[in-house]
């Protein structure tokens, strides 16, 4: 399940994942990623934190909280360039830091293993 703001680097992602066989659900608005995930059941959940929007950390949060999704990874990508950013991020639930350019790497190879 993906989540993200910017289009040119979330379409990069979904048609790499879908080039990789997976299903790919994209999410429009962070204020539906807890329900969207209890409603989806992905494997992983890829959130843009590039988003302006505060819902998502409280979403993010939401999804810590439910029974059905708390133990989803969540690997955030995009805007953590400082330390609080990324404390907070970490706070709310996020599993894994990454920068988009590295996730989008590893999905080049094929994905971790390759």
């Amino acid at each position: 399940m993906l989540l993200y703001q910017k289009l040119l680097p979330g379409t990069q992602l979904v048609n790499r994942l879908q080039d990789l066989n997976y299903r790919v659900q994209t999410i429009g608005a962070p204020a539906e990623l807890a329900e969207s995930a209890a409603k989806f059941k992905p494997m992983v959940v890829l959130v843009d934190l590039g988003t302006s929007d505060p819902e998502l950390l409280r979403e993010v949060r939401r999804m810590r909280e439910r029974k059905e999704t708390q133990h989803l990874p969540v690997i955030g990508f995009g805007a953590t360039n400082t330390e609080e950013a990324k404390k907070t991020a970490l706070e709310a639930g996020v599993t894994l830091l990454v920068s988009f350019w590295v996730l989008f790497r590893v999905l080049l190879r094929g994905g971790p293993d390759a």
